[in-house]
Parts: structure tokens; sequence; C-alpha cells
């Protein structure tokens, strides 16, 4: 663990926690107000081709849209690789650990990012949060969990209806989510959000980057006992979630609590779906802010 700074003279003072968010797929790195508010630093980790100079939002994705053009462009995110995250994930977390303790927080696919990073640099991470992420422990990938049977009732396969282009020609999946096709928002606010108000699902929407890697949800995103392991965790379950069914959360939970039954998953539910909805987002949030004042 990384020591507290030394406290101020005639007082003691608590070291500033510095939250380190990890996006799941097609997210924007951000920070969060509210958790700054309350006196802790945070910082989203910006994942390499989701900067805003790589390019992902081009010419052919605003309105009027090029579908033809948009179906072909060849992707910034080609040759992005789970690894790339973790080096990027990885300098952040190592900058903040100068200035105090780490709580690394991530979401869906950005659990794979995690639990990586954690075997990189288990000493530098005070906690790791889940919010209804994946955990691989005992499948390699996120790809695998997918097929699982805890996995048979996720809408993931609804997110297709978005997508456009070969991910061979593009170098990536590519969803088009600024489409005005009813049918496909209806699918899409279905399986990511489908108690948040529409004005709510629109705007989570519009700031969600059109491309991810088409490799990352392949690699081998592992756990390690002597490493991830040695690491105090949280996982927040979405009860609503249908993209990561309760049920696959509670497999990831299981599973890592049987590799290290002396550290087991602090486990907090929110009942909100896969994106977090306003009030489930500020359930979130107190979670957070509890755990980085521990």
């Amino acid at each position: 663990m990384v020591a507290a700074p030394a406290a101020a003279a005639g007082g003691s003072r608590r070291a500033v926690t510095t939250i380190v968010i990890v996006t799941g797929a097609n997210g924007s790195a951000a920070g969060d107000a509210e958790l700054t508010l309350r006196g802790h630093r945070t910082v989203g980790v910006e994942l390499p081709g989701h900067g805003p100079g790589d390019g992902q939002f081009r010419r052919s994705y605003q309105a009027p849209q090029d579908l033809a053009a948009l179906a072909t462009e060849r992707s910034p995110m080609a040759g992005v690789t789970l690894d790339d995250y973790v080096e990027a994930t990885v300098r952040v977390v190592r900058r903040a650990a100068r200035l105090g303790p780490v709580l690394l927080w991530g979401g869906s696919m950005g659990g794979a990012t995690l639990n990586r990073v954690a075997n990189e640099v288990p000493r530098l991470i005070k906690r790791l949060v889940y919010s209804s992420a994946f955990c691989c422990v005992d499948l390699p990938s996120v790809a695998d969990y997918l097929q699982t049977p805890e996995a048979a009732e996720s809408m993931i396969l609804e997110l297709s209806g978005a997508g456009i282009g070969d991910p061979a020609v593009i170098g990536a999946t590519r969803s088009n989510f600024r489409t005005s096709d009813p049918d496909v928002l209806a699918k899409l606010k279905q399986a990511l959000c489908a108690g948040a108000t529409d004005a709510e699902f629109l705007t989570m929407l519009n700031g969600m980057h059109p491309d991810e890697s088409a490799q990352v949800p392949l690699a081998d995103a592992r756990g390690r006992k002597d490493t991830w392991g040695t690491v105090p965790r949280t996982y927040i379950r979405h009860t609503r979630d249908r993209v990561i069914p309760p049920a696959l959360q509670d497999r990831f939970i299981a599973e890592a609590d049987r590799l290290t039954p002396r550290n087991r998953f602090e486990v907090r539910s929110v009942p909100t779906s896969h994106a977090a909805d306003t009030a489930g987002w500020a359930a979130t949030v107190d979670i957070v802010d509890e755990l980085a004042r521990r």
C-alpha cells in the first residue's frame, strides 16, 4: 500500500484518495464532480483510441450521415488490445499513487482492465471496485463468460442492431449510436437502461464512442491469486442489468471468492440497469464515497 502523506503540524489530516475510473466499452474518460466535491480526487483513464483527437467522431458520423463511408472507414481502434488499455491505466495509477491512496473503479468491460492492472501493480491499489463489471477468474475472457448459462438472458445481442460495417474491414466493432431508427433505439434502451427516462437514455447514448476494440473481449483477463487476489475488492451489483445479468455477476463474485477465500468481495446491490440511471448513479457514488473514506 502507498503510505499516507505526513500529518499537518498541529493535527492529523486524512490522505485524499484518488479514484481512478476505467470506462466500459465505447465509453469516455471522465471523473465525477460529486465525488470531487466530497473531497476525493477523481480521474478518468483515457483509453487508447478514445481520445478527443483519435478521430472516432468523424464527418460521416454527423447528420446527415454517410452510412456507406461509415461502414468502411478504418477505425482508430484497429490493433488496440487489452495490453494497451492496461498500460494506459497503470500509468495513471502510478501517477496517482504518488499523491496518496488509489481506488480503482470500473464498469462493464472495464473490469477486464481492472483485473490486469491489479496483476501488474497490486501494491499501488487500496481497493478495486467493480460496477456490474466483468471479473474473469475461472474463464479467460469476456467473450467466454458471455457463452455461459448465467449469460443466457443477456440482451447483449440486441446491441448489434446498432452495428454497422465489417469489423475485419474497419479493424474494430462500430455502432451507430446516432441512429434515428425507432426499433433500434427501443432495443438499445431496453438492453442498456430500461428504467431510465428518454432524456437520460439519449444523453448516455450520444456520449458513447462508436468504435470499440474487437480484441479486448477476446483477451485473457484473469486475475491472479498472488497479485490481483491480494487487493481488497467490492462488487456493486446492478440488479436490473440486462447486459450482464445478475446471475452472471453472482458467478464472478463466487469464482473470485473461491479463489481467495480470505479476501472475499464486499458485495453491494443497486436497483439499476447496466448503464445506471440518475438514481442508480447517485447510489453508486454514495458507495464509492464511503469506500474511498476508509
